[in-house]
């Protein structure tokens, strides 16, 4: 019986204490890769509940070897309890799979206590497999796989034989390294002022995100149906282009986004091109202007029907002129080259003019006129955490810029409150998935805030060392720069500095499996 019970309490311990691990597999898209890496970063955090599970059921030995599970049982359940109660920024979500995988964990665990037993013969060895949770849980989920495969796969083929049955459905597909969930919304409003538009809400990029909204929102009564194609691995938009196979395709951008996995800018460029790839004959692809950029290689090497816009325009792509931007937004004359019209939104900054440009030529290209396509521009309204503007009761005015986490879009944020009056305040953990770039970038990023910012609040002691670099080498003073551990840190220290008339900007947020 003591055995049962032993093997039964390590199993169920080992369960518990893969909370965190759980939540980091999740986080990293149920990938083997990202999860390793998230575990290495966080290694205390992940294994500290195992080993504490661990070392109760040693201490409990002492006095009894009946006492030794239980003690180490009543640790891991105290351990679940701490680590439910954590502030997560995306908290672990109970989806179907994850209820899968707590399944197969129970069953590996229990698997492996009771090879232990046979193994070693003596209970005590079983204390270990707590302490090993996280990597418990990556066995459950290479056990896991095969059925996630074949669920993957159905759900798949559903979406796509639900798109099939509407060949009406226009299916526009956006990728880019950065700029694309904004584009997608900019989109929404300017094409809603003809058709009846159905998108990919929030960051919903993956293969199984946009399958799920094409299984779930897709009505008969749509017209136009926008899916966002994020990518961290080579592959992951041709997967998507398979599923949705748009006509038309915007690009917004190529970067050092995601260096971590693609290692190489080339890789970058070979995995957005990929949505040209899928653009048939009787399509057409959109391409952000960027001076001559990678962007504009892209778009020269394109072979289906192609428009560029911006700065650069050729086809059917539209200009802005006589651009205005300020604290209230943007204005600018938006043209085709033989009419011009007016066009006045609340975005903050001159690039989020490059993206609503995507956005109209997009209309453009679906037959729209010039005066609806701009008032539907109009509308465009700031998308969540991205440049959003918000004011405080104390006359401090907010700058949520919290999604970005790319160079580009963290000088064009520096930009835009170059435009503001007042104290200018920083809040930022720095770049992450940056590859062998990363303090290079972070130490650029230094330099740039030096030259704007009045008071710079560094959050992550260790990660952000390349940033402090690059402000004491322009000669920034150091009693404005503050560097705390947390966001929480910095949010009680800002509380005794903060006054009417200051603007405040946060500037990326790392995720949870950075912290």
């Amino acid at each position: 019986m003591m055995p049962v019970l032993f093997a039964l309490c390590a199993a169920l311990a080992a369960v518990l204490c893969a909370r965190v691990a759980l939540q980091f597999y999740q986080l990293e898209s149920y990938q083997f890769g990202g999860y390793f890496r998230a575990l290495k970063r966080n290694w205390l955090r992940a294994f500290l509940p195992g080993i504490a599970a661990a070392a109760a059921g040693c201490l409990g030995a002492l006095a009894a070897m009946w006492a030794s599970p239980l003690a180490m049982l009543a640790v891991a359940a105290a351990a679940y309890v701490w680590q439910r109660r954590l502030k997560a920024k995306k908290p672990l979500v109970f989806t179907a799979r994850v209820k899968r995988l707590l399944a197969f964990l129970l069953l590996v665990a229990a698997l492996l206590a009771a090879l232990i037993v046979r193994a070693f013969k003596a209970l005590p060895f079983l204390l270990f497999e707590p302490a090993l949770a996280p990597l418990v849980l990556a066995l459950a989920a290479l056990a896991a796989l095969p059925l996630e495969k074949l669920i993957q796969r159905l759900y798949l083929r559903d979406a796509q034989k639900r798109l099939k049955a509407r060949p009406d459905l226009i299916k526009i597909g956006i990728t880019g390294s950065y700029g694309k969930t904004s584009a997608k919304y900019m989109l929404q409003a300017v094409l809603s002022e003809k058709y009846r538009v159905l998108i990919t809400p929030g960051s919903f990029n993956t293969s199984m995100g946009v399958t799920r909204i094409i299984r779930e929102r897709l009505m008969p009564d749509h017209q136009v149906f926008v899916a966002e194609m994020g990518a961290r691995h080579l592959g992951d938009i041709r997967l998507l282009c398979k599923l949705v196979k748009p006509r038309y395709g915007m690009l917004t951008s190529v970067g050092p986004q995601h260096l971590e996995t693609f290692h190489t800018q080339e890789n970058i460029c070979r995995e957005k091109f990929e949505l040209a790839r899928a653009i048939p004959a009787d399509g057409a692809m959109v391409f952000a202007s960027d001076g001559g950029g990678l962007c504009e290689a892209l778009y020269r090497k394109c072979t289906c029907p192609k428009h560029l816009s911006g700065e650069t325009h050729e086809g059917l792509g539209l200009y802005a002129k006589d651009i205005e931007v300020g604290p209230w937004g943007s204005r600018f004359l938006l043209c085709d080259g033989k009419e011009e019209v007016p066009c006045q939104t609340r975005l903050l900054g001159a690039h989020n003019i490059g993206n609503l440009l995507l956005a109209c030529t997009m209309g453009r290209v679906l037959g729209m006129d010039l005066e609806t396509i701009a008032r539907g521009a109009g509308k465009a309204q700031p998308v969540e955490h991205r440049l959003q503007l918000l004011t405080t009761p104390g006359g401090v005015t907010i700058i949520d810029d919290a999604f970005n986490a790319n160079p580009v879009g963290a000088d064009a944020a520096l930009e835009v409150i170059r435009s503001f009056t007042g104290r200018k305040i920083v809040v930022t953990p720095g770049f992450v998935e940056m590859g062998e770039r990363e303090a290079e970038c972070n130490r650029t990023l230094g330099e740039h805030l030096a030259e704007v910012a009045d008071i710079v609040v560094l959050v992550g002691r260790r990660h952000t060392a390349p940033i402090a670099e690059g402000l004491r080498a322009k000669g920034f003073a150091e009693e404005r720069l503050h560097i705390v551990a947390t966001l929480d840190e910095s949010t009680v220290w800002l509380s005794g500095v903060l006054r009417a008339g200051d603007v405040l900007l946060y500037e990326n947020d790392l995720p949870d499996n950075y912290q």
